[in-house]
């Protein structure tokens, strides 16, 4: 049976015992839950009631929705995760770094909001106690192994049961992107760890990142601007769909142990397809330009993206370029573990051009040349300078996805779209 430390145990006894009640080991209730839930008189002169023991209280009680820990809560998955549990009425922390608008509206929503360094094991397991579930959504930051080691740490101190790591498609030992290099690490980390069930959620590009990051300009300048080639595929899942998958795995801890998902979207498409439906939805032609990688990281950089992730783009766009993200490409996992299909690349565009940003107005058209003329001049971003500043470490032999024979025989019962039955038995 696994136990927890001292420290820990001390931790989350010191918490719970402030906020009135217990996590998995003991339920603390008043008077008003014990005749609520039926329980004999007596029960409430010792004023606990064993978790373990259902003779204790009636069959409604043990139906007590566990805790759920979600880090990165004000982020893309992050949040949806949150939104998605929470309309299914489980309890969700929602762990950001600062408060700020996103953080005060998932509170608005019923979310319970903590704030805690992800990189610091002390602050992880204060946000863990009471909780027995997480989801892991990895930051974008050099150091990522260093919070997903705090995170392991912090979980084993306050006796978790289950992690959901987000994780990625070309994920690797031996990926030149470090980010991808860490991202295999964490997952065989999570999955070492004793008595937690571990799964990951593991999508290529989403459509909302980086094709309809480009939707601005497609709205207001008629240009996609993006440095892959135009008969490169994916089938990209939407963020909500990447949710989805992330919360029925939380939501079924036992039957999702031990398993990797890669949700997609419903169909294979060409960059050059993506970009036909962009025209429909804005009512215009769109035209895809593969801008150089200089002029692109010029203007990510200037978004504000991490410098980390500016590192690795230049090796994903080649794996897309390549076809990596059409392996095994599309997927039922979103409908089988759902039960609803994925959205389609229509759908996903027309709700950004919701967007103020793709919205039609002058302002915004105005705002969108400025951005696209301003770009040349903008300072840009050397990930080789970046890389050698960093001392980043190498794998002996760096491989792209499709070079690398381990990800390959990895993936390679995914060479081909998986069909429902082949994932229900996966399942079963």
């Amino acid at each position: 049976m696994r136990t927890r430390s001292r420290k820990g145990a001390e931790k989350c006894w010191d918490r719970r015992w402030a906020e009135g009640g217990w996590g998995s080991g003991l339920l603390v209730f008043d008077i008003f839950t014990c005749f609520r839930y039926d329980i004999v008189p007596w029960m409430l002169l010792l004023g606990t009631i064993p978790y373990r023991s259902p003779n204790c209280y009636s069959l409604s009680l043990t139906m007590i929705k566990p805790k759920i820990l979600v880090t990165g809560a004000t982020g893309r998955t992050g949040s949806a995760v949150v939104t998605q549990l929470l309309a299914q009425d489980w309890p969700v922390r929602a762990l950001a770094r600062r408060r700020d608008a996103r953080s005060d509206l998932l509170q608005r929503r019923g979310a319970e909001v903590v704030f805690a360094d992800i990189f610091d094991p002390g602050q992880l397991i204060d946000a863990m106690c009471g909780v027995r579930r997480a989801y892991y959504c990895p930051p974008y930051h050099p150091f990522v192994i260093q919070s997903a080691a705090a995170f392991a740490a912090a979980a084993r101190e306050t006796g978790l049961e289950q992690i959901v790591g987000l994780s990625q498609w070309l994920a690797g030992p031996n990926h030149p992107a470090l980010l991808s290099r860490q991202s295999w690490l964490i997952d065989r980390m999570f999955a070492a760890l004793p008595g937690i069930a571990h799964t990951a959620v593991t999508p290529g590009f989403f459509a909302d990142t980086p094709y309809l990051e480009m939707l601005p300009f497609a709205a207001h300048v008629g240009v996609f601007p993006l440095p892959v080639a135009g008969e490169s595929r994916n089938a990209p899942p939407s963020v909500d769909d990447i949710a989805r998958v992330a919360v029925a795995a939380l939501l079924d801890p036992a039957r999702h142990a031990g398993k990797s998902y890669r949700p997609t979207g419903p169909k294979l498409l060409t960059v050059t397809e993506m970009v036909a439906v962009i025209s429909r939805v804005v009512g215009h032609k769109v035209r895809h330009v593969k801008t150089p990688l200089w002029m692109f990281y010029k203007a990510a950089k200037a978004q504000g993206r991490e410098r980390i992730l500016l590192s690795g783009l230049r090796y994903y766009f080649q794996e897309h370029d390549r076809d990596a993200f059409a392996v095994g490409a599309p997927n039922d996992t979103v409908h089988e573990l759902t039960g609803k299909a994925a959205e389609d690349f229509e759908s996903i565009t027309r709700r950004h051009a919701e967007f103020p940003e793709s919205r039609r107005s002058f302002g915004a058209r105005l705002a969108a040349f400025a951005r696209f003329l301003a770009v040349p001049i903008l300072p840009g971003f050397d990930p080789l300078t970046y890389d050698r500043a960093q001392e980043q470490p190498r794998p002996a032999t760096p491989h792209l996805a499709l070079d690398d024979a381990g990800w390959m025989a990895r993936h390679r019962a995914k060479d081909s779209p998986m069909t429902g039955s082949t994932l229900k038995k996966a399942l079963a």
